[in-house]
């Protein structure tokens, strides 16, 4: 398994065959002979932009859940992770060590509408025994990259 190769895609999928060529000393056709083995085998999982939203029109809030549950025999906390990422609003679920069992990360239009999820989906589930919601109010730094500060807009007075 070429690790560089994956180590590149993952820091910048717009790379080209040419460029992680030269990069990993492979040839090009190489490189995508090995990325479509990995997207085959599922260790490509797919590509993504990080988006910088804050710097949009578009109105989001985004939670971190933490979630105790009830392991099931034979299964442990598979069965109820799958169910709770199959809801659209899941970004992200983790198994944890420590305090509590999942996080759960999810973005919505509003506070409310997060809440009406963790109330009304999440919490009800069968195997979850507890919730703690902490909404990101900035964030800094995701995927090894810094979301930069908005450049401060000059105020316009205006006297009448």
């Amino acid at each position: 398994m070429n690790t560089k190769l994956l180590q590149l895609l993952e820091s910048d999928c717009t790379l080209t065959p040419d460029q992680l060529a030269a990069m990993t000393g492979m040839t090009v056709e190489e490189v995508k002979a090995e990325v479509k083995k990995y997207q085959d085998e599922k260790i490509i999982l797919g590509y993504r932009a990080v988006v910088d939203w804050d710097r949009t029109a578009r109105e989001s809030v985004t939670a971190l859940i933490e979630v105790k549950v009830t392991p099931q025999r034979g299964e442990g906390f598979d069965r109820v992770a799958e169910r709770i990422y199959q809801y659209d609003e899941v970004e992200s679920v983790y198994l944890m060590s420590g305090a509590f069992d999942l996080t759960v990360i999810i973005s919505g239009r509003s506070l409310k509408e997060v809440a009406h999820f963790v109330g009304d989906k999440l919490a009800t589930l069968e195997d979850v025994t507890g919730t703690a919601t902490h909404f990101i109010l900035h964030k800094y730094k995701e995927n090894h990259l810094i979301f930069e500060k908005r450049p401060e807009q000059e105020k316009e007075w205006i006297f009448v």
